[in-house]
């Protein structure tokens, strides 16, 4: 986070982004729902705030197989993208990386996440802007943690947004993918916040094709409820980069 002159934390406010050719109205359906959501655990996880302890336990899990690889990214900084009120930050990353950044849309729940992280001395700077306008700095993060955010985006946003991410890297980062995908095979759309719930096939299909991205891990989230969506996380990395390549992504 950043100071005013007064001292106060500060959220950095979203840039303009008229000149990009946004759909600014399909994206302005899923805001106006999430300003209706409560800022607690409970509205980030859609009513079922007991599975948090269960995700977490995952996610960490995940996390600490992707420190196993040979060329496992390094622990300065991660970023929360699609933060809510930064219950993962708080729960994990912060647990495992010096610095955290959150790239979050909304500001009321940036808001609660300044009372929620308490002051930690991890977190870093707060991005109040949707993830369709949201290019890091070059080489600035060793992970970047995307978590049931990614159906929010349009297909060709989607693969901008994980482009931008690409140069967002250091050496041996990596992106993190977390999200639901459907049994059926299918894309379903939710018309209520304006997101889809991708297939495994359509999601790979994303990541690994125009998003120039590879997967050096994978693992189904286990012991959630039944009749939720299956979830998987994924670990990438960009096709093109020579340090890290296929045959060198394996555990010590």
């Amino acid at each position: 986070m950043e100071q005013d002159d007064s001292g106060e934390d500060r959220v950095l406010q979203p840039v303009s982004t008229d000149e990009n050719g946004l759909d600014e109205n399909y994206y302005k359906h899923g805001a106006d729902y999430w300003s209706t959501v409560p800022a607690t655990v409970d509205g980030m996880l859609g009513g079922f705030g007991y599975i948090s302890h269960t995700d977490i336990q995952g996610s960490e899990a995940f996390l600490k197989s992707i420190f196993k690889l040979k060329h496992a990214p390094g622990r300065k900084r991660a970023v929360d993208c699609g933060a809510g009120i930064g219950r993962i930050t708080k729960l994990l990353l912060q647990r495992y990386f010096d610095k955290v950044d959150l790239v979050e849309q909304n500001s009321a729940f940036l808001k609660e996440a300044q009372t929620y992280l308490g002051g930690s001395k991890h977190v870093d700077q707060m991005y109040c802007q949707g993830l369709q306008n949201f290019k890091p700095e070059e080489e600035t993060y060793d992970v970047i943690w995307c978590q049931w955010v990614l159906g929010q985006l349009k297909d060709h946003d989607f693969v901008h947004f994980m482009k931008a991410n690409i140069k967002g890297l250091k050496e041996n980062g990596v992106i993190v993918v977390k999200e639901n995908v459907t049994s059926s095979g299918e894309v379903e759309e939710d018309k209520q916040d304006a997101s889809v719930t991708r297939s495994e096939e359509a999601l790979l299909d994303l990541l690994t094709g125009p998003s120039g991205l590879r997967v050096v891990r994978e693992m189904k989230q286990p012991r959630f409820p039944k009749g939720l969506f299956p979830v998987r996380m994924y670990a990438l990395r960009p096709v093109n980069n020579p340090k890290t390549d296929a045959s060198k992504d394996k555990k010590e």
